[in-house]
């Protein structure tokens, strides 16, 4: 068992591009979920519009990257608006059902047969990142002893989690403002807020075009750092795992889903490799007949799914969170 190969992969997967595509996921359902107490199911829609921008307007209509950057923070503004309207005006589990739907609306739409001139199919778009990496300052990747990036790794790691930190100072910035104790007030009773005059209706819609911009931004950095856009890649487990990282740090925490994130990518890294090295050799410390090495990559999802319900079990408000900001409660 090789236990430098463990941590090296726990960590190029806490600190690499997937932690912060969650990271900046989760920080939008944050605004959505933890501060304004709206159950978005449909993350995974924002972020594959987000991406989708940039890859059309580059590829399908031969325009410009940065004009693809802003329609591609444009297009989650549009998504939030068309389905707020509809949707704000239900509560908890029938919005959650109407988001989770757009989303895998639009993921089938972006790989029907139908639309295939446009949106590329189930095969996606490419073609569209070489302006990004051109902007690479960087000649070579870098060794830190336990953990290694490549030279474009570098870049999107830079890029990347520069975009989160400013994300949490924003959150942070717009939490503490009247704006932000109004959806704080809210999630805890929305029918006391209307009563003092507040327009609970605008609140949340403008929470929603928040949270959703960072989830664009989410499936922008993702088609960025892969160099494509597939619609596999924006399926409703991408929204299941933003809230498992969301829940983890704790709901209503500026840092919270960060760290979740960070934490969650740990372990799933770290116990994917253990259990490929268990399974895997002459000499497997798992034997074939209790587990297969096809099935060790699925045993990671069991124990993070178990400590998950262990944590909404005994600490329902996540690592760093607190019970009162709570919307939901496990017990």
């Amino acid at each position: 068992m090789d236990f430098g190969t463990i941590l090296n992969a726990a960590l190029s997967q806490a600190l690499g591009p997937q932690a912060i595509v969650f990271a900046l996921a989760a920080i939008g359902l944050n605004i959505h979920f933890g501060y304004t107490g709206l159950l978005n199911f449909g993350q995974a829609g924002f972020m594959a519009v987000g991406a989708y921008g940039l890859a059309v307007t580059v590829v399908t209509y031969d325009q410009s990257f940065w004009l693809g950057v802003v329609v591609a923070l444009l297009a989650p503004v549009v998504l939030a608006l068309v389905l707020g309207v509809p949707t704000l005006r239900l509560r908890a589990d029938y919005l959650a059902i109407a988001t989770i739907a757009t989303a895998e609306i639009l993921r089938l739409v972006f790989g029907a047969v139908e639309t295939k001139d446009v949106f590329g199919g189930s095969n996606g778009l490419t073609g569209f990142a070489k302006t990004f990496q051109d902007l690479n300052p960087y000649s070579g990747g870098v060794d830190l002893g336990v953990v290694r990036f490549r030279q474009d790794d570098l870049w999107s790691l830079t890029v990347g989690w520069v975009l989160v930190a400013l994300g949490c100072l924003f959150v942070w910035l717009l939490m503490r403002s009247p704006w932000g104790r109004v959806l704080r007030s809210i999630r805890e009773d929305e029918d006391a807020v209307r009563s003092l005059g507040k327009n609970v209706f605008a609140y949340k819609m403008q929470a929603l075009v928040l949270g959703g911009v960072f989830g664009g931004l989410a499936g922008l950095f993702l088609a960025l750092k892969q160099a494509s856009v597939v619609p596999s890649d924006y399926s409703t487990n991408v929204t299941f795992f933003a809230y498992t990282a969301l829940l983890i740090g704790g709901a209503a925490r500026v840092l919270g889903p960060v760290i979740g994130a960070m934490i969650f990518w740990l372990l799933m890294g770290g116990i994917g490799s253990f259990f490929s090295q268990a399974t895997s050799g002459s000499n497997p410390l798992i034997p074939d007949w209790a587990m297969s090495d096809i099935q060790s990559s699925l045993v990671r999802l069991i124990l993070v799914g178990l400590g998950l319900m262990l944590l909404m079990i005994y600490r329902p408000q996540g690592i760093f969170g607190d019970r009162k900001e709570l919307a939901i409660d496990a017990r």
